[in-house]
Protein backbone atom coordinates (compact mmCIF):
# COMPACT_ATOMS: atom_id res chain seq x y z
CA UNK A 1 0.00 0.00 0.00
CA UNK A 2 1.36 3.78 -1.24
CA UNK A 3 1.72 5.10 2.47
CA UNK A 4 0.61 9.29 2.59
CA UNK A 5 3.78 10.80 2.30
CA UNK A 6 4.30 9.21 -1.12
CA UNK A 7 1.28 10.12 -1.98
CA UNK A 8 2.06 13.39 -1.39
CA UNK A 9 5.83 14.01 -2.25
CA UNK A 10 5.35 14.71 -5.32
CA UNK A 11 2.63 17.55 -4.76
CA UNK A 12 5.49 18.89 -2.17
CA UNK A 13 7.78 18.87 -4.46
CA UNK A 14 5.78 21.24 -6.70
CA UNK A 15 4.63 23.45 -3.71
CA UNK A 16 8.12 24.18 -2.40
CA UNK A 17 9.28 24.67 -6.26
CA UNK A 18 5.75 27.40 -6.28
CA UNK A 19 6.32 29.21 -3.08
CA UNK A 20 9.92 29.36 -3.89
CA UNK A 21 9.01 31.25 -7.42
CA UNK A 22 6.24 33.12 -5.47
CA UNK A 23 8.42 35.23 -3.49
CA UNK A 24 10.03 36.49 -6.84
CA UNK A 25 6.50 38.48 -7.00
CA UNK A 26 4.97 41.27 -4.88
CA UNK A 27 1.67 41.59 -3.93
CA UNK A 28 0.92 44.43 -5.71
CA UNK A 29 1.11 42.11 -8.74
CA UNK A 30 -1.82 39.89 -7.42
CA UNK A 31 -4.54 42.10 -6.86
CA UNK A 32 -7.28 42.10 -8.83
CA UNK A 33 -8.58 44.96 -11.19
CA UNK A 34 -11.20 47.42 -9.78
CA UNK A 35 -14.48 47.31 -11.93
CA UNK A 36 -14.48 49.01 -15.39
CA UNK A 37 -14.96 52.57 -14.62
CA UNK A 38 -14.20 52.87 -10.76
CA UNK A 39 -10.92 54.13 -9.62
CA UNK A 40 -10.58 52.60 -6.32
CA UNK A 41 -9.33 48.74 -6.51
CA UNK A 42 -10.95 45.77 -5.21
CA UNK A 43 -8.48 43.39 -2.97
CA UNK A 44 -8.37 40.06 -2.50
CA UNK A 45 -8.80 38.25 1.60
CA UNK A 46 -7.83 34.99 2.47
CA UNK A 47 -8.09 33.53 5.90
CA UNK A 48 -6.75 29.96 7.22
CA UNK A 49 -8.02 27.94 10.46
CA UNK A 50 -6.25 26.98 13.86
CA UNK A 51 -2.30 27.18 13.95
CA UNK A 52 -2.13 24.44 17.05
CA UNK A 53 1.63 22.90 17.31
CA UNK A 54 1.53 20.01 19.25
CA UNK A 55 5.14 18.49 20.33
CA UNK A 56 5.22 16.49 16.87
CA UNK A 57 4.88 20.00 15.16
CA UNK A 58 7.40 21.60 17.31
CA UNK A 59 9.86 18.43 16.57
CA UNK A 60 9.35 18.49 12.90
CA UNK A 61 10.39 22.44 13.09
CA UNK A 62 13.12 21.40 15.40
CA UNK A 63 14.44 19.45 12.81
CA UNK A 64 13.50 21.91 9.73
CA UNK A 65 15.58 24.23 11.41
CA UNK A 66 19.44 22.25 10.77
CA UNK A 67 20.12 23.60 14.12
CA UNK A 68 18.66 24.27 17.97
CA UNK A 69 16.51 26.44 16.59
CA UNK A 70 12.61 26.25 15.32
CA UNK A 71 12.04 26.78 11.27
CA UNK A 72 7.91 26.59 10.49
CA UNK A 73 8.56 27.90 7.07
CA UNK A 74 9.33 24.65 5.26
CA UNK A 75 5.95 22.95 6.80
CA UNK A 76 3.69 25.97 5.42
CA UNK A 77 5.46 26.47 2.09
CA UNK A 78 3.03 24.39 0.31
CA UNK A 79 0.51 27.33 0.95
CA UNK A 80 2.63 29.80 0.48
CA UNK A 81 1.46 30.97 -3.53
CA UNK A 82 -1.95 30.96 -1.72
CA UNK A 83 -1.13 33.09 0.64
CA UNK A 84 1.01 35.49 -0.19
CA UNK A 85 -0.53 36.11 -3.65
CA UNK A 86 -3.82 38.01 -1.37
CA UNK A 87 -3.47 41.44 -0.63
CA UNK A 88 -4.72 40.87 3.01
CA UNK A 89 -4.23 37.35 4.65
CA UNK A 90 -5.35 36.71 7.95
CA UNK A 91 -4.76 33.12 10.23
CA UNK A 92 -5.66 31.74 13.70
CA UNK A 93 -2.69 31.83 16.69
CA UNK A 94 -4.76 29.26 18.94
CA UNK A 95 -1.86 28.37 21.30
CA UNK A 96 0.26 31.29 23.36
CA UNK A 97 3.88 31.36 23.36
CA UNK A 98 5.95 29.95 26.05
CA UNK A 99 9.28 30.96 27.68
CA UNK A 100 12.66 29.84 25.53
CA UNK A 101 12.95 25.70 25.92
CA UNK A 102 9.85 26.00 27.93
CA UNK A 103 7.44 24.23 25.17
CA UNK A 104 4.15 21.79 26.10
CA UNK A 105 1.17 20.39 24.03
CA UNK A 106 -2.04 19.62 24.96
CA UNK A 107 -3.38 20.27 27.81
CA UNK A 108 -1.64 23.47 28.36
CA UNK A 109 -0.12 24.53 25.14
CA UNK A 110 2.90 26.85 24.96
CA UNK A 111 4.68 27.13 21.61
CA UNK A 112 7.92 28.36 20.08
CA UNK A 113 7.66 32.13 19.09
CA UNK A 114 10.03 31.44 15.54
CA UNK A 115 6.20 30.60 14.47
CA UNK A 116 5.32 34.00 14.00
CA UNK A 117 8.25 34.74 11.45
CA UNK A 118 7.21 31.96 9.67
CA UNK A 119 3.47 32.91 9.51
CA UNK A 120 4.97 36.29 8.33
CA UNK A 121 7.28 34.76 5.52
CA UNK A 122 4.57 32.99 4.05
CA UNK A 123 2.71 35.83 3.83
CA UNK A 124 0.29 36.09 6.32
CA UNK A 125 -0.37 39.96 8.09
CA UNK A 126 -2.72 39.25 11.08
CA UNK A 127 -3.57 36.37 13.29
CA UNK A 128 -6.95 36.05 15.63
CA UNK A 129 -5.40 35.14 19.25
CA UNK A 130 -8.60 34.82 20.76
CA UNK A 131 -9.50 31.32 21.77
CA UNK A 132 -10.38 28.68 24.73
CA UNK A 133 -6.10 28.55 24.86
CA UNK A 134 -5.22 31.75 25.19
CA UNK A 135 -4.71 31.82 29.06
CA UNK A 136 -2.81 28.46 28.83
CA UNK A 137 0.25 30.16 30.05
CA UNK A 138 -1.62 33.19 32.36
CA UNK A 139 -1.34 37.02 30.97
CA UNK A 140 2.23 36.17 30.80
CA UNK A 141 1.61 33.86 27.72
CA UNK A 142 -0.78 36.45 26.25
CA UNK A 143 2.08 39.14 27.07
CA UNK A 144 5.37 37.08 25.35
CA UNK A 145 2.55 35.79 21.96
CA UNK A 146 1.78 39.44 21.38
CA UNK A 147 5.31 41.04 22.09
CA UNK A 148 6.77 37.85 19.87
CA UNK A 149 4.20 39.43 16.39
CA UNK A 150 4.93 42.62 17.25
CA UNK A 151 8.18 41.95 16.68
CA UNK A 152 8.04 39.76 13.60
CA UNK A 153 5.63 42.23 12.33
CA UNK A 154 2.21 40.20 12.28
CA UNK A 155 -0.86 41.59 13.66
CA UNK A 156 -3.07 40.66 16.07
CA UNK A 157 -6.40 40.75 17.45
CA UNK A 158 -8.69 39.62 20.13
CA UNK A 159 -6.28 39.47 22.99
CA UNK A 160 -4.55 42.40 24.57
CA UNK A 161 -1.66 43.03 27.22
CA UNK A 162 -3.31 46.60 28.39
CA UNK A 163 -6.65 47.87 28.63
CA UNK A 164 -5.83 50.39 25.56
CA UNK A 165 -4.77 47.59 23.58
CA UNK A 166 -8.21 45.71 24.09
CA UNK A 167 -10.45 49.26 23.32
CA UNK A 168 -8.16 49.67 20.39
CA UNK A 169 -8.63 48.40 16.68
CA UNK A 170 -6.60 45.88 14.43
CA UNK A 171 -6.56 48.17 11.42
CA UNK A 172 -5.20 46.49 8.11
CA UNK A 173 -4.85 47.64 4.82
CA UNK A 174 -5.85 45.73 1.60
CA UNK A 175 -4.76 47.79 -1.31
CA UNK A 176 -6.92 51.24 -0.68
CA UNK A 177 -9.51 49.38 1.72
CA UNK A 178 -8.96 49.88 5.64
CA UNK A 179 -9.95 46.54 7.27
CA UNK A 180 -10.66 46.38 10.99
CA UNK A 181 -10.07 42.39 12.47
CA UNK A 182 -11.88 41.78 15.34
CA UNK A 183 -11.83 38.72 17.54
CA UNK A 184 -13.34 36.48 20.20
CA UNK A 185 -14.12 33.30 22.06
CA UNK A 186 -16.68 30.71 23.66
CA UNK A 187 -14.32 30.57 26.61
CA UNK A 188 -11.03 30.17 27.99
CA UNK A 189 -11.11 26.38 29.24
CA UNK A 190 -12.48 27.09 32.15
CA UNK A 191 -9.13 29.23 33.35
CA UNK A 192 -10.51 32.80 34.58
CA UNK A 193 -9.81 36.18 33.06
CA UNK A 194 -6.49 37.81 34.97
CA UNK A 195 -7.47 39.80 38.32
CA UNK A 196 -7.50 42.91 37.41
CA UNK A 197 -7.69 42.44 33.67
CA UNK A 198 -10.54 41.00 32.30
CA UNK A 199 -10.11 42.46 28.87
CA UNK A 200 -7.48 40.33 28.33
CA UNK A 201 -9.12 38.03 26.49
CA UNK A 202 -12.08 38.95 24.12
CA UNK A 203 -14.84 36.73 25.06
CA UNK A 204 -18.21 36.06 22.85
CA UNK A 205 -20.82 39.16 23.44
CA UNK A 206 -23.11 39.71 20.78
CA UNK A 207 -23.71 43.52 22.18
CA UNK A 208 -19.87 44.05 22.71
CA UNK A 209 -19.21 42.40 19.10
CA UNK A 210 -22.18 44.79 17.19
CA UNK A 211 -20.38 47.72 19.04
CA UNK A 212 -17.17 46.88 18.40
CA UNK A 213 -17.74 45.90 14.76
CA UNK A 214 -19.57 49.64 14.71
CA UNK A 215 -16.75 51.46 16.42
CA UNK A 216 -14.17 49.90 14.00
CA UNK A 217 -16.71 51.41 11.07
CA UNK A 218 -16.68 54.83 13.16
CA UNK A 219 -12.47 54.47 13.15
CA UNK A 220 -12.47 54.16 9.18
CA UNK A 221 -12.78 50.70 8.41
CA UNK A 222 -14.14 49.72 5.12
CA UNK A 223 -14.93 46.04 5.65
CA UNK A 224 -15.02 44.50 8.91
CA UNK A 225 -13.91 41.28 9.63
CA UNK A 226 -14.75 39.00 12.65
CA UNK A 227 -13.25 35.22 13.83
CA UNK A 228 -14.92 33.20 16.17
CA UNK A 229 -13.77 31.27 18.29
CA UNK A 230 -16.63 28.63 18.41
CA UNK A 231 -18.87 25.72 18.04
CA UNK A 232 -19.10 21.97 18.93
CA UNK A 233 -15.38 19.74 18.37
CA UNK A 234 -15.46 17.18 15.96
CA UNK A 235 -18.87 18.15 14.31
CA UNK A 236 -19.09 18.66 10.66
CA UNK A 237 -22.35 20.66 11.00
CA UNK A 238 -22.57 23.96 12.81
CA UNK A 239 -24.21 24.29 16.26
CA UNK A 240 -27.45 25.83 17.28
CA UNK A 241 -25.53 28.64 19.03
CA UNK A 242 -23.41 29.39 15.79
CA UNK A 243 -26.10 29.66 13.86
CA UNK A 244 -28.14 31.59 15.85
CA UNK A 245 -25.10 34.32 16.45
CA UNK A 246 -24.56 34.44 12.55
CA UNK A 247 -27.68 35.62 12.25
CA UNK A 248 -27.96 37.91 14.71
CA UNK A 249 -24.40 39.37 13.94
CA UNK A 250 -24.86 39.28 10.02
CA UNK A 251 -28.54 40.84 10.66
CA UNK A 252 -26.89 43.97 13.02
CA UNK A 253 -27.11 47.20 10.29
CA UNK A 254 -26.23 51.19 10.70
CA UNK A 255 -28.22 53.21 8.03
CA UNK A 256 -28.96 49.99 6.03
CA UNK A 257 -25.29 49.22 6.07
CA UNK A 258 -24.27 45.87 7.17
CA UNK A 259 -22.25 46.40 10.38
CA UNK A 260 -19.94 43.32 9.69
CA UNK A 261 -18.56 41.92 6.41
CA UNK A 262 -17.19 38.44 7.00
CA UNK A 263 -17.24 35.97 9.46
CA UNK A 264 -14.32 33.30 10.22
CA UNK A 265 -14.70 30.69 12.04
CA UNK A 266 -12.35 28.42 13.85
CA UNK A 267 -12.18 25.88 17.11
CA UNK A 268 -14.39 22.85 15.89
CA UNK A 269 -10.97 20.68 14.37
CA UNK A 270 -12.62 19.94 11.67
CA UNK A 271 -13.51 22.17 8.52
CA UNK A 272 -17.40 23.04 8.69
CA UNK A 273 -19.55 25.08 5.92
CA UNK A 274 -19.32 28.40 4.89
CA UNK A 275 -23.21 29.62 4.32
CA UNK A 276 -24.46 33.71 3.22
CA UNK A 277 -26.25 34.82 6.07
CA UNK A 278 -28.40 38.00 5.43
CA UNK A 279 -26.04 38.95 2.70
CA UNK A 280 -22.96 38.28 4.19
CA UNK A 281 -20.46 34.92 4.30
CA UNK A 282 -20.04 32.98 7.29
CA UNK A 283 -17.81 30.61 7.49
CA UNK A 284 -18.85 28.27 10.66
CA UNK A 285 -15.50 26.41 11.29
CA UNK A 286 -12.09 26.67 8.82
CA UNK A 287 -10.37 23.53 10.30
CA UNK A 288 -6.75 23.16 11.70
CA UNK A 289 -4.07 24.39 9.52
CA UNK A 290 -1.31 22.68 11.95
CA UNK A 291 -2.01 20.22 14.27
CA UNK A 292 -0.49 16.84 15.65
CA UNK A 293 -2.15 13.34 15.99
CA UNK A 294 -5.47 14.82 16.87
CA UNK A 295 -7.97 12.12 18.75
CA UNK A 296 -11.71 13.30 18.65
CA UNK A 297 -14.57 13.06 21.58
CA UNK A 298 -14.46 9.44 21.52
CA UNK A 299 -10.43 9.14 22.02
CA UNK A 300 -10.12 7.80 18.90
CA UNK A 301 -7.24 9.41 16.59
CA UNK A 302 -9.01 11.45 13.82
CA UNK A 303 -7.50 12.56 10.85
CA UNK A 304 -10.40 15.05 9.82
CA UNK A 305 -8.58 17.08 12.76
CA UNK A 306 -5.13 17.48 9.92
CA UNK A 307 -7.74 18.86 7.21
CA UNK A 308 -9.21 22.38 6.83
CA UNK A 309 -9.50 24.90 4.58
CA UNK A 310 -8.46 27.95 3.15
CA UNK A 311 -11.14 30.88 2.26
CA UNK A 312 -10.58 33.19 -0.34
CA UNK A 313 -12.88 36.54 -1.06
CA UNK A 314 -12.44 39.20 -3.53
CA UNK A 315 -13.89 42.38 -2.38
CA UNK A 316 -15.13 45.15 -4.76
CA UNK A 317 -15.73 49.15 -3.80
CA UNK A 318 -19.08 49.79 -3.07
CA UNK A 319 -21.24 50.79 -5.75
CA UNK A 320 -22.09 54.75 -4.57
CA UNK A 321 -20.62 56.12 -1.33
CA UNK A 322 -21.71 54.95 2.28
CA UNK A 323 -22.83 51.42 0.77
CA UNK A 324 -20.73 48.23 1.83
CA UNK A 325 -18.02 46.75 -0.03
CA UNK A 326 -19.43 43.96 -2.23
CA UNK A 327 -17.82 40.36 -2.39
CA UNK A 328 -17.66 39.70 -5.68
CA UNK A 329 -16.05 36.31 -5.57
CA UNK A 330 -16.14 33.54 -2.99
CA UNK A 331 -13.61 30.37 -3.04
CA UNK A 332 -12.40 27.79 -0.90
CA UNK A 333 -9.11 26.07 -1.25
CA UNK A 334 -8.87 22.50 0.87
CA UNK A 335 -5.97 21.68 2.79
CA UNK A 336 -4.45 19.01 4.62
CA UNK A 337 -1.69 18.92 7.57
CA UNK A 338 0.55 16.05 6.13
CA UNK A 339 1.85 14.51 9.69
CA UNK A 340 4.23 12.06 7.71
CA UNK A 341 5.96 14.75 5.68
CA UNK A 342 5.10 17.52 8.16
CA UNK A 343 3.95 19.95 5.69
CA UNK A 344 0.71 21.72 4.88
CA UNK A 345 -0.55 20.44 1.62
CA UNK A 346 -2.63 22.04 -1.23
CA UNK A 347 -5.21 19.46 -1.82
CA UNK A 348 -6.19 20.28 -5.36
CA UNK A 349 -2.33 20.72 -6.22
CA UNK A 350 -1.55 17.95 -4.78
CA UNK A 351 -4.77 15.34 -6.42
CA UNK A 352 -3.26 17.48 -9.26
CA UNK A 353 0.29 16.26 -9.35
CA UNK A 354 -0.64 12.51 -8.55
CA UNK A 355 -1.31 12.09 -4.90
CA UNK A 356 -4.30 9.82 -4.24
CA UNK A 357 -6.22 11.90 -2.07
CA UNK A 358 -9.19 12.85 -3.80
CA UNK A 359 -11.30 11.27 -1.42
CA UNK A 360 -9.73 13.60 1.90
CA UNK A 361 -10.54 16.62 -0.76
CA UNK A 362 -14.15 15.74 -2.06
CA UNK A 363 -15.31 15.24 1.50
CA UNK A 364 -13.86 18.39 2.78
CA UNK A 365 -15.48 19.88 -0.40
CA UNK A 366 -19.45 18.14 0.66
CA UNK A 367 -19.15 19.76 4.12
CA UNK A 368 -18.33 23.03 3.24
CA UNK A 369 -21.17 23.34 0.50
CA UNK A 370 -23.80 21.33 3.00
CA UNK A 371 -25.67 24.69 3.67
CA UNK A 372 -26.25 25.49 0.26
CA UNK A 373 -23.03 27.74 -0.41
CA UNK A 374 -22.70 26.63 -3.94
CA UNK A 375 -26.08 27.84 -5.01
CA UNK A 376 -24.75 31.58 -3.67
CA UNK A 377 -21.50 31.30 -5.56
CA UNK A 378 -19.23 29.75 -3.73
CA UNK A 379 -16.99 27.59 -5.58
CA UNK A 380 -13.49 25.67 -4.88
CA UNK A 381 -10.09 27.54 -5.81
CA UNK A 382 -6.96 26.61 -6.75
Amino acid sequence: MIGRRQQVALALTAALAAAAACQNHGRQQSGHPAPSGSATPGFTLVASGDVLPHPSVVARAAYDSGDSGYDFRPMLSGVAPVVSRADLALCQMESVYGAAGAYSGYPAFKSPPQIAQALVATGYDGCSTASNHSLDDGAGGIRRTLDAMDQAGLRHAGTARTEAEARSVTMLKAATAKVAHLAYTFGTNGIPLPSGEPWAVHVIDEQRMIADARAARRAGADVVVVSVHWGTEWQDAPDSRQLALARRLTAATTDGRPDIDLILGTHAHVPQAYEKVNGTWVIYGLGDQIAGEMYNDRGVQDGRGNESTIGRFTFAPPARPGARWRVTRAEFIPQLYDLDAGRVVNLNRAVDDGARLEGVRDRIRDVVLSRGAAQDGLVMGE
